[in-house]
C-alpha cells in the first residue's frame, strides 16, 4: 500500500482571503483534515479553513492538553506538550501508514513559531512531506498597520516576548527593526524593554491583525497591560531612503 502524503498547510494570518490558491487546492482534496485547538473550542486554523473543508474529509482535531493554564516556564508544561506531540504524532502516521493524505493546518506559515515543527520533526523521516507556506502573521500585521519595516541597510529581528526583560532590552538595543510575537501575559514587560531600549515612541500594538476585531494602536497610547495571544509589536527601521 502506497504511503500517504503530510501537507504542512499555512493559513496566512487570519483573513481568509489571505489563504494561498496552493493550500486550497491541498485542504479540498485531502482525505483527512487535521488542525490544533483548545479542548472543547473549534480552534483559529479551522476557522479560517471552514469554506474549503470539503463533506468527504474525515477532521481529526489535536486537542493542546494545556495553552496558558500554567507557564511556559513550568516544567510540567513541556512534559504535558512533549506527551500531546507524540500522541498526536502517532495519529497522524496511522492515517499515513493507511494511504491516507493528511492536511495538517496551520496558522501564519507552517515553519515559523508554529506546532506543525513539533509533528513534522517526528515524521519526515517516515512520510513524504509537502509544506504548502503561508502568509506569516506578522506580514499580514505590518500590512494592517501600513509600516514600511525595513529600509536599505535596516537590520530586524524577530523576538519572544517570553524572553527575559533584559535580554529582550538588549536585543532591541542592537537592532533597527523589530517584530515581538508571544507578547500575551509579557506585555508589561515587552513595554518596559522597549522604553529600556528607546524604541518605546516608535513601537506599534497590532491585535488580531487581519481578523475581525482588528485593533492597531501607538504603544504609548495603550492604556492597559492586557494582550490576547493574537496581538504583536511592530518597531518599523528608520534606515537609509533614496
Amino acid at each position: 500500500m502506497n504511503m500517504g502524503r503530510l501537507y504542512g498547510v499555512g493559513l496566512g494570518p487570519g483573513d481568509p482571503e489571505l489563504v494561498t490558491v496552493k493550500a486550497v487546492r491541498v485542504i479540498e482534496s485531502a482525505a483527512v483534515v487535521a488542525f490544533f485547538a483548545k479542548t472543547g473550542r473549534q480552534g483559529n486554523a479551522r476557522t479560517i479553513a471552514d469554506r474549503w473543508i470539503p463533506a468527504k474529509a474525515r477532521e481529526l482535531p489535536l486537542n493542546y492538553p494545556v495553552t496558558t493554564e500554567i507557564p511556559v516556564s513550568d516544567p510540567a508544561y513541556n512534559e504535558m506538550l512533549r506527551a500531546f506531540y507524540q500522541e498526536a504524532t502517532e495519529k497522524l502516521a496511522a492515517e499515513l501508514a493507511a494511504g491516507n493524505d493528511v492536511a495538517l493546518l496551520a496558522e501564519g506559515d507552517p515553519l515559523f513559531y508554529g506546532s506543525f515543527m513539533h509533528l513534522y520533526i517526528r515524521l519526515r523521516e517516515r512520510f513524504p512531506v509537502t509544506i504548502v507556506p503561508g502568509v506569516t502573521g506578522m506580514a499580514g500585521c505590518w500590512a494592517a498597520a501600513g509600516e514600511t519595516m525595513t529600509w536599505g541597510d535596516d537590520v530586524m529581528t524577530i523576538l519572544p516576548g517570553t524572553l527575559p526583560l533584559e535580554t529582550l532590552a538588549d536585543r532591541l538595543k542592537r537592532t533597527d527593526a523589530a517584530v515581538i510575537m508571544k507578547v500575551g501575559k509579557n506585555f508589561a514587560k515587552v513595554r518596559q524593554a522597549l522604553r529600556d531600549s528607546g524604541h518605546y515612541e516608535r513601537a506599534i500594538y497590532v491585535e488580531r491583525g487581519t481578523m475581525s476585531g482588528e485593533k492597531i494602536v501607538k504603544l504609548s497610547d495603550k492604556a492597559d497591560d492586557s494582550a490576547p495571544y493574537f496581538a504583536i509589536v511592530l518597531v518599523s527601521g528608520q534606515g537609509r531612503r533614496p
